[in-house]
C-alpha cells in the first residue's frame, strides 16, 4: 500500500538490496563475491538501482532524543500536512495512514523540545489535532530491517564493521565542523568514497578515513539503505500501536524486534507503550500477525493503522505523486 506502484524488483536486484541493507558501503566486488554473481553484473544492477532512486543509501545524524507525532487533518489537507512535516530537517519519516491519525511522523531533536512540541508541530498546516509520544527506547530501527532475501550465511559474510543495527547512541553536540561536513556528505550519498569526501571537505584521504571511522563507530551517524517495501514483494505496511502492561514492554518489544516482518520497534511514553512498523506480502499475512498467540490473552491491545504512502523514510524524501 505504500509509495508509487512500481513493479517488484527481480531476484538479483532484491539480493543486491539485501546485501546493501547489511552494509550500505560495501563494494560491488564484495557483494558479487558473497552473492556468487559476476562483479560487472552486480555493479550494473546496483548502480541502476541507485541512479533511478529505487534504492537510496544515506546517513542519518543521530540526535539526543526523538518523539513520534500523530496528526488528524482537516478534510482534504492530509497531503499538505505530510508534505510540511516531511520537509522539516528534523523528521526521519512521514507517513499517510489510515485510522484516527491521518499523518504520523518522527522528529529527532537535541536539547529542549518545548518549542517543537508547543509551537512548531501545532502550527503544521492542515491539522485539526495532534498528539506526541516521546520515544523511550528503540528495539529496532530500519537500519536493522532485512527483507529476507539473503541466507544467514550470506548476511554474516556481508556484515560490515559497524554492526547490524544501533538502537542507542551518545551524540556529541559539539561535533567539529569537518565532521559535520562529512555527515552532510553522507546524508546526500552514504556510499561517497573517501576520495570524494576528502576533496569536498578539503582534508587528506587519511584524515577523511579516520574521521569517517570515528563518526560511524561511535554512531554519531548511521548508514541506512532505504527502499520501498513494495519493491521487495512486501506491499502491505502497517503501524501497530500497542497498549500492554508495563512488565511486558521489554520482553514483547525484544521479541517483536527479532521478527523479520518488523522493520521498526520502539517503546513510547503515553497512552501506547509500543509502536511497531511491519511490512508483509498480503493483508491476510497482517491478519495472521495481529492474531498470533504471542500477544497474550487480555494483557495487550493493538490499534492497527495501514501506511497508505510514505513521503519520507530514513530522513530522505520519496515521491508519492
Amino acid at each position: 500500500m505504500t509509495g508509487k506502484r512500481e513493479p517488484v524488483l527481480n531476484e538479483l536486484q532484491q539480493r543486491i538490496v539485501g546485501a546493501l541493507q547489511v552494509d550500505g558501503r560495501a563494494t560491488w566486488r564484495k557483494i558479487a563475491t558473497v552473492l556468487g554473481e559476476p562483479e560487472r553484473t552486480v555493479a550494473r544492477y546496483g548502480n541502476e538501482l541507485l541512479s533511478t532512486g529505487h534504492v537510496t543509501v544515506a546517513a542519518i545524524r543521530n540526535q539526543l532524543g526523538s518523539v513520534v507525532g500523530t496528526f488528524s487533518c482537516l478534510p482534504g489537507a492530509a497531503r499538505l500536512s505530510v508534505e510540511s512535516l516531511a520537509q522539516r530537517e528534523d523528521t526521519t519519516y512521514s507517513y499517510l495512514t489510515t485510522g484516527i491519525a491521518d499523518v504520523v511522523t518522527e522528529v529527532h531533536y537535541d536539547g529542549d523540545t518545548a518549542d517543537i512540541l508547543t509551537l512548531q508541530l501545532p502550527a503544521t498546516p492542515g491539522i485539526s489535532q495532534y498528539a506526541t509520544y516521546p520515544v523511550l527506547k528503540y528495539f529496532k530501527t530500519i537500519r536493522g530491517w532485512r527483507a529476507g532475501v539473503l541466507t544467514v550465511a550470506e548476511e554474516g559474510a556481508m556484515a560490515g564493521p559497524y554492526g547490524t543495527d544501533r538502537i542507542s547512541w551518545n551524540p556529541d553536540p559539539d561535533l567539529g565542523g569537518q565532521d559535520v561536513q562529512i555527515i552532510d556528505i553522507l546524508k546526500r550519498d552514504g556510499r561517497a568514497t573517501i576520495e570524494s569526501i576528502s576533496r569536498q571537505v578539503g582534508i587528506s584521504e587519511t584524515s577523511a578515513s579516520r574521521r569517517l571511522e570515528a563518526i560511524l563507530s561511535t554512531a554519531q551517524a548511521t548508514i541506512r539503505t532505504l527502499v520501498e517495501p513494495g519493491l521487495m514483494g512486501l506491499p502491505v505496511e502497517a503501524q501497530l500501536w500497542v497498549e500492554t502492561s508495563p512488565h511486558l514492554i521489554d520482553g514483547l518489544g525484544t521479541k517483536l524486534a527479532e521478527l523479520p516482518q518488523v522493520r521498526y520497534a520502539a517503546a513510547l511514553a503515553g497512552d501506547y507503550q509500543l509502536l511497531i512498523d511491519l511490512t508483509l506480502p498480503t493483508q491476510m499475512d497482517l491478519y495472521r500477525f495481529i492474531t498470533a498467540p504471542m500477544w497474550g490473552e487480555g494483557q495487550t491491545r493493538i490499534r492497527t493503522a495501514m501506511v497508505v504512502r510514505a513521503r519520507k523514510r530514513g530522513g530522505r524524501l520519496f515521491d508519492i505523486s
